[in-house]
């Protein structure tokens, strides 16, 4: 943590020395001057109010997880409850797809636009020996000129054996646009790191003693776990830069005509080392009887060329092409008596795509398409979209999305010490396709269903007479239909907040694995205190699933793997909370998990052989500060 502790006093000495006029005391300007603006240029302000949405996103990765179960300790993976099919690559990602929801890709970096320098700080405890830290500062050296810097660390002992974390984000951004606005640049760097201790889960002694809630293993650290000599980290490190200029300019009132060229940049190096002392039977033999070592690395360079034309009669029309040239892999060839494993998947790429958006009468419709029109891989995808305002209370969207890509690398190449985890597959592409339609209202709230249909769906499982998980492609079509309805009552100083979802495997059920049903209630009481300098919401969150055949979780991979053996969930979780905010502070305290206390069988179970968390009180908060 000491690069944690160094960033928050390179801000506080920030937040002086960029103080923009300190011989004049200054009235800050209105909040929604302090400008977000999204990798897809949306732009949003800065918001610090405290809701009930604010005590749902204030968590390890600062968003709502409402869809996922965390496991025991702060920085470890997440199990999924559902899934969404939104990410259109054309592309195969990288391998450890689970130590990936805590690291930032291009579409989740922020850029800003503020009138005034600004600070933001989140704390929250962690577990045992441990804290969490998110620090970010951002400031206009000029009207045409910004950059912020921010670090999110954690590290966190945790309550088992050998579950030790710590991960790093780091991410400067910058941004350009000169007086009258027609050339824009804008840049980042991100470099990430996210590493775990390995314990394989609890013995089954152990998970024995945890079930029957015995007393003396209350002390979860005194619970046997499957070994205690592993780790693996995800890293990666990337230079990302936009820039675009208006050739055409023309605006008025009425109408405007805009022809826009630009470009992207971008470079990124990732890599997934796994460790271990000595090999761990549970994982079938080994190469080696020592040191244990696999290092997967890949270095993916992007250039895009695009074309923007804005009309406000035909709409805005853009077309582009890039060129990708990647390199996968590892460091050795594997040879066999049987086969020959290659160490690397390399190539380029050449896309092809267009976009269209057009608004009319509180109509909008939207649609992109991209291809592979050469290269390594094939790739392609299809979305449109049409929504309806009736007026500000009532919103109408659907959207239907087409989308082949090939599996992720580690499907198709990977290495490893341990002999069952070597292989190199020829595997079709993954094709999905899905129906969905929105509707959001301020008077009866959100409601969602999605309907997708996934053929050559491509996932891990254990093949028949095997102990490890290997990659496998569905015979049948996986169908998956998903509901979602959120609303929330107000009854004068007392809120209920709503969100239910029910989710259906229509085909497919034996390789894809969802709960049928999840639901979050938090019920609470809100109030102005001490003449209004303080405004308080406590209250008590309750979520549930049913059991299903939940994911199990694998090390070496870092990835989770069906399994049909064994049923998890149907279990409450309920969290006491207590927020405040001060001014432009948000305090938050919670007990989570309070259910627990209650003694009979412990069945909180995160994956199969990984325990969730116990009940334990936690303290944090977000500050920010404007200068």
């Amino acid at each position: 943590m000491k690069k944690t502790l160094l960033l928050f006093l390179f801000i506080c000495a920030s937040a002086t020395v960029f103080s923009q006029n300190p011989t004049e005391k200054k009235v800050k300007p209105p909040i929604d001057y302090y400008k977000i603006i999204s990798a897809s240029r949306d732009t949003t302000f800065v918001d610090t109010t405290l809701s009930i949405k604010k005590k749902y996103k204030f968590n390890y990765l600062r968003r709502d997880n409402f869809e996922l179960l965390q496991f025991s300790n702060v920085g470890q993976t997440y199990n999924s409850l559902a899934y969404s099919f939104d990410r259109l690559n054309l592309m195969p990602l990288f391998v450890a797809q689970s130590h990936h929801f805590n690291y930032k890709e291009i579409e989740d970096v922020n850029y800003f636009n503020v009138p005034t320098p600004l600070t933001e700080l989140y704390f929250k405890t962690a577990y045992e020996q441990g804290q969490q830290l998110d620090a970010f500062f951002t400031i206009n050296t000029s009207p045409q000129f910004n950059f912020s810097i921010g670090y999110k660390g954690v590290r966190s002992l945790g309550k088992y054996q050998h579950i030790l974390t710590s991960t790093g984000n780091f991410l400067f951004t910058s941004n350009y646009h000169t007086k009258n606005q027609r050339y824009k640049v804008r840049f980042h760097v991100a470099a990430q790191d996210i590493m775990n201790e390995e314990n394989g889960g609890l013995t089954d002694n152990s998970l024995a003693l945890f079930i029957n809630n015995d007393p003396e293993f209350s002390d979860r650290g005194r619970l046997d776990v499957k070994f205690e000599n592993a780790d693996n980290k995800l890293e990666g490190l990337r230079f990302y830069g936009d820039h675009t200029y208006e050739l055409i300019s023309q605006r008025d009132s009425l109408s405007h005509t805009v022809l826009t060229l630009g470009n992207i940049l971008s470079y990124e190096e990732k890599s997934f080392k796994y460790g271990q002392d000595a090999p761990f039977a549970g994982f079938g033999s080994s190469y080696e009887t020592a040191d244990l070592f696999t290092g997967t690395y890949l270095e993916d360079f992007n250039a895009k060329g695009y074309v923007d034309f804005d009309n406000s009669v035909l709409g805005k029309i853009t077309a582009w092409a890039g060129y990708t040239d990647f390199n996968y892999g590892y460091n050795s060839v594997l040879i066999l008596d049987e086969e020959r494993i290659p160490n690397r998947i390399k190539g380029n790429l050449i896309e092809a795509g267009a976009a269209y958006e057009k608004e009319y009468r509180g109509f909008k419709l939207s649609g992109k398409g991209a291809i592979n029109v050469a290269g390594d891989f094939d790739g392609n995808y299809i979305q449109g979209a049409a929504s309806y305002d009736l007026n500000e209370d009532y919103n109408a969207k659907a959207s239907l999305t087409i989308h082949s890509v090939a599996p992720n690398f580690n499907f198709l190449l990977y290495q490893s010490d341990y002999k069952n985890y070597n292989w190199k597959t020829e595997l079709n592409n993954v094709k999905t396709q899905e129906l969905k339609f929105e509707i959001n209202t301020k008077k009866f709230g959100n409601a969602s269903v999605s309907y997708t249909g996934i053929d050559d769906y491509a996932y891990f499982g254990i093949k028949a007479n095997d102990s490890t998980p290997s990659p496998l492609q569905a015979s049948e079509r996986v169908d998956y239909l998903k509901i979602k309805a959120e609303k929330e009552f107000k009854f004068g100083k007392f809120g209920l907040d709503n969100t239910v979802m029910y989710q259906q495997v229509l085909s497919g059920e034996t390789v894809f694995n969802v709960p049928q049903i999840i639901t979050r209630n938090s019920l609470y009481y809100e109030d102005n205190w001490f003449k209004r300098a303080l405004f308080m919401q406590t209250g008590v969150t309750f979520k549930y699933f049913t059991q299903y055949n939940m994911n199990a979780y694998d090390p070496v991979l870092a990835e989770f793997y069906v399994q049909n053996d064994q049923e998890l969930g149907g279990f409450p979780l309920v969290d006491i909370f207590f927020n405040a905010k001060i001014r432009q502070t948000r305090i938050f305290f919670v007990y989570e998990n309070f259910t627990s206390l209650f003694g009979g069988k412990n069945e909180y179970f995160a994956a199969p052989g990984q325990p969730y968390r116990d009940n334990v009180l936690r303290f944090g908060l977000v500050w920010n500060f404007f200068l």
